[in-house]
């Protein structure tokens, strides 16, 4: 069987065209700086309190744990990769070095739906926030109109048209402007945490792993089961040790982003040396964050208060044991938080883009960067364009799980990856090393297939029509348009028959 494989050597040529090559900016703070931007949003008010409300009580700690050391493992994936193949496209830009292109393709395919779905939820978010955080300080604020019966919000089409013009401007820039909003946001979660430690009292952690209960609706609910229940005829369950593992596929979502940094691999000063670095960094304190948000939460109030309120978040805990102002505090660092996580995937988004652009899988005119700033302004400003009307104009919170799925697809198969690039390319110059392979990235890959088998049934079938027509576009354009379309990097593969 014939792949299409595109040598690490032909993608790092291409990072030098100068009509479709980035600008080197970016060092190992800023990159730590924008792992942390990106995955310390508004969800770490509210997550943990949903998870542990529904799911898995005080064990929701031992979730955020799992769900770090197996976004942790992939990421050690993500950094090796990023060490040896220095270029925009981060999983999409590995898997055509290592598994080819239609795989490659699919991958990218997934990103696409990962990074947009992302963006025009958490900017409909924005909308939401920016209006709790004004009315938390008197100041009542309508974040939505009406157009010809339609609801419109204004002020999600305005932070991502603010986000892609910014980016169109310079990487470095829109870098500078993300470590002010970042450090902003860091000193709201470090002071709530600090004064939350005083209301913690030692019952509430008790039991840690509550008793399992049946979930409502129970296995009858075929849509909203885990595809593993489904799969297996488990009944669905709230707590236990099942409950704890669900609990860790939701928060999961706490940590996607660390992906869209290896994305700007190719804008990176010696990213052989910055790249492992600046992630691992941002990876360590996001997760002391979380696991520290979460100690408070759960020892603040039980979870079975929690689970009594409609919508749990930290502003709960806080007005539960009778400090209401923490509401106004906590709304300022939801918002401070989406904003940086924004602008990360919108980068993300457009490099994306940009890199099957210049392979010839989308237009190639898209992937043309601008003389001066050395950004691709083409795809920015549709890619923008596209989320800002989709935001402002939809219903985008019906496909929050489309980001989890996206997300954990594209880490199996870069874990996959590291064992191939092992074999087949073990001359290449490698920054970092992934110590203990193969069976650290096969256990990240089984690990992250664990969390996506926890995503439920609809989630599994909106996501298998998009690959669907994801496989179409590719039939019909991008296998005929590729750049690697009869190059000699077309190899002969063994097939499962040996040939």
């Amino acid at each position: 069987m014939k792949l299409r494989v595109k040598s690490v050597e032909a993608s790092i040529a291409d990072s030098h065209d100068e009509e479709r090559s980035l600008k080197r900016s970016l060092g190992t703070w800023d990159l730590a700086l924008m792992g942390i931007a990106v995955a310390v949003g508004a969800g770490i008010f509210s997550v943990g309190a949903q998870a542990a409300a529904n799911f898995a009580g005080p064990s929701v700690i031992i979730s955020f744990v799992l769900a770090a050391v197996t976004c942790g493992l992939a990421i050690m994936c993500y950094a090796e990769f990023a060490s040896t193949v220095p270029v925009a496209g981060s999983a999409y830009t590995f898997t055509y070095a290592t598994m080819g292109e239609l795989l490659a393709w699919i991958i990218g395919w997934d990103l696409i739906l990962e990074l947009f779905t992302a963006a025009a939820v958490l900017a409909k978010y924005w909308g939401v926030y920016l209006g709790e955080a004004l009315l938390a300080f008197g100041l009542p604020f309508p974040s939505t109109f009406q157009i010809g019966g339609l609801e419109v919000s204004w002020p999600a089409f305005l932070i991502v048209a603010v986000f892609t013009a910014l980016l169109v401007a310079g990487t470095k820039l829109t870098a500078r402007v993300g470590a002010v909003f970042t450090i902003i946001k860091v000193a709201i979660v470090l002071f709530v945490i600090v004064v939350g430690f005083f209301f913690v009292k030692a019952a509430n952690f008790t039991p840690f792993i509550p008793e399992a209960l049946p979930t409502e609706g129970g296995a009858t609910d075929v849509w909203t089961q885990s595809l593993f229940s489904w799969a297996t005829g488990a009944a669905p369950a709230q707590y236990g040790v099942f409950g704890m593992l669900a609990a860790a596929a939701l928060v999961f979502f706490a940590f996607i982003g660390f992906d869209v940094v290896a994305t700007s691999a190719e804008e990176v000063r010696e990213p052989q040396r910055t790249l492992p670095r600046g992630i691992f960094i941002g990876l360590g304190i996001v997760t002391l964050l979380y696991v520290l948000v979460s100690i408070v939460m759960t020892g603040m109030v039980s979870y079975r208060e929690l689970a009594e309120e409609e919508t749990p978040s930290l502003a709960t805990a806080f007005r539960l044991v009778g400090q209401d102002w923490a509401s106004a505090v906590i709304s300022l660092g939801a918002l401070a938080g989406l904003t940086t996580v924004i602008m990360i995937i919108l980068l993300g988004l457009s490099r994306i883009v940009f890199a099957l652009s210049r392979d010839g899988l989308l237009p190639r005119w898209l992937s043309k960067t601008t003389e001066r700033t050395k950004t691709p302004a083409r795809v920015q400003i549709i890619a923008g364009t596209v989320v800002a009307f989709v935001a402002a104009f939809t219903d985008v919170g019906l496909l929050e799980e489309m980001i989890n799925i996206g997300t954990l697809s594209a880490f199996v198969l870069v874990s996959i990856g590291i064992v191939v690039l092992r074999r087949t390319r073990p001359d290449l110059p490698r920054g970092f090393k992934v110590p203990f392979s193969p069976v650290l990235p096969i256990l990240s890959a089984a690990l992250c297939l664990w969390l996506m088998f926890n995503l439920t049934t609809l989630t599994w079938v909106r996501f298998l029509v998009w690959l669907a027509i994801g496989i179409v576009i590719y039939l019909l354009y991008g296998r005929r348009h590729s750049r690697m379309a009869g190059s000699v990097s077309e190899v002969e593969v063994p097939t499962a028959q040996g040939t």
